[in-house]
């Protein structure tokens, strides 16, 4: 008696299925390690505004209007948010916190002594939420629970000098 070698149509179905099943996984764990890297672009990239900010602050006596303000002298290109978009920021002409409306800077006629600038995080888990300014106020929506100028589902990560 000859026997063909091979599998069964059965056994196929069964590696397949775990192949299947293996590969979502991993797809599951791509997804969370690509949000916590888009997470961690923007915490750096407020840091290096933060900075560039005070740089300013250093040179001009005062901090811009408009985060487009800061020259390559500051910082050598705009950060954008790995989605898009570009980071919320505001001037003020006074440290009242938290800031209020009235208080908006505008840097050709006042001088612009305090700043908040904030961006938006997909995780609620960050460990930078925990020691963040968490204003409320203004262009700016500070409190972890919300996003950055109300954006539903995001976690407001937001500084002040």
């Amino acid at each position: 008696m000859h026997r063909k070698k091979g599998f069964t149509l059965i056994e196929l179905l069964v590696v397949i299925a775990i192949i299947g099943i293996l590969s979502s996984v991993v797809l599951a764990s791509l997804n969370s390690a690509r949000q916590k890297s888009r997470d961690a672009k923007r915490v750096s990239d407020i840091q290096n505004l933060q900075l560039a900010l005070e740089l300013y602050f250093d040179s001009k006596g005062e901090y811009p209007d408009l985060l487009t303000d800061l020259s390559s002298d500051f910082i050598p290109s705009d950060p954008v948010d790995p989605l898009g978009g570009a980071y919320v920021y505001n001037a003020y002409t006074t440290n009242t916190r938290p800031p209020v409306v009235g208080d908006d800077c505008d840097e050709d006629t006042e001088t612009c002594i305090f700043y908040h600038i904030g961006a938006n995080l997909e995780g609620s888990t960050h460990s930078v939420l925990a020691s963040d300014a968490s204003l409320d106020g203004d262009t700016i929506d500070g409190p972890n629970a919300d996003g950055c100028s109300d954006e539903v589902g995001r976690y407001c990560y937001d500084l002040t000098p």
